[in-house]
């Protein structure tokens, strides 16, 4: 397999009072420089779906620099019938793309005006078709949690369909999956599952004392490294793993309480 890197940015929610757009900034300023292959965007780029806090957040997201890039909803998208702004302005809220051999389907986990999210039934055998082709490296894409995240509150987060859509992807051969949504990032590995959140890039919601951050997802060969980036500061290794032995190392165990300044 090729090398690849891949932005991962979410949770923009650009139209709250705690949305900084100075971050935000400072955020498409550092992937341009990165150069990666793929931006890759986990959903909430606004705060209550709203055409305006879509049309800010579009101006951003244009500015981003990158041969591919990839955006699908959050929950907050979803309100206030948002979702047809989403489509208008944005983009489709499923998507399939090819990189190389490494392939991306990213998919709307949300429901209008509900904080919770799933897949459905009836989008199964949709999954099975588009990781079909073969494949070097298999990435699925939602904005909800597909397990649940430490220091994430007791609210519901994760899609209500989680067990059934886990064993898809398992069948599927997903190597990788990228989420966002609570604002904490975290890496799990269930299986040859590799589970990675991402943390709010440009929001102050935030828990405990987590900063806001991105990830940059490096592939090379038979080796991926993810790392966290903080705007404006440096990055930590979050974890790395070999997918052909779903071996892996996990340097950073984040917690809310925690401050790693």
């Amino acid at each position: 397999m090729a090398r690849l890197t891949i932005a991962h940015i979410s949770d923009l929610h650009a139209g709250s009072p705690y949305f900084v757009p100075s971050l935000m900034d400072r955020v498409v300023i550092e992937i341009n420089e990165l150069e990666p292959d793929l931006v890759l965007c986990t959903g909430d780029l606004t705060e209550m779906g709203f055409r305006q806090d879509y049309l800010v957040a579009k101006e951003y997201i244009e500015r981003i620099e990158c041969p591919q890039l990839v955006v699908i909803p959050g929950n907050h998208d979803a309100r206030n019938v948002g979702y047809v702004h989403f489509e208008e302005l944005i983009g489709p809220r499923w998507q399939t793309l090819q990189a190389g051999d490494v392939t991306i389907v990213a998919v709307d986990s949300t429901e209008p005006d509900l904080d919770h999210g799933q897949i459905g039934r009836a989008r199964y055998e949709w999954l099975k078709e588009k990781f079909a082709a073969p494949a070097g490296f298999r990435i699925f894409m939602l904005h909800h949690h597909l397990l649940p995240v430490p220091g994430t509150g007791r609210e519901r987060n994760i899609v209500y369909d989680a067990g059934d859509l886990l064993e898809v992807l398992q069948e599927c051969g997903v190597n990788m999956v990228l989420g966002g949504h609570k604002h904490v990032p975290y890496a799990w590995r269930l299986e040859r599952l590799f589970v990675i959140n991402a943390g709010t890039c440009s929001s102050l919601r935030l828990r405990g004392n987590t900063k806001a951050c991105y990830n940059i997802v490096r592939i090379d060969g038979d080796h991926v490294e993810v790392v966290r980036k903080y705007p404006f500061h440096g990055t930590e290794t979050l974890i790395d793993f070999v997918p052909s032995t779903a071996s892996f190392e996990k340097y950073i165990r984040p917690v809310p309480g925690e401050d790693r300044r």
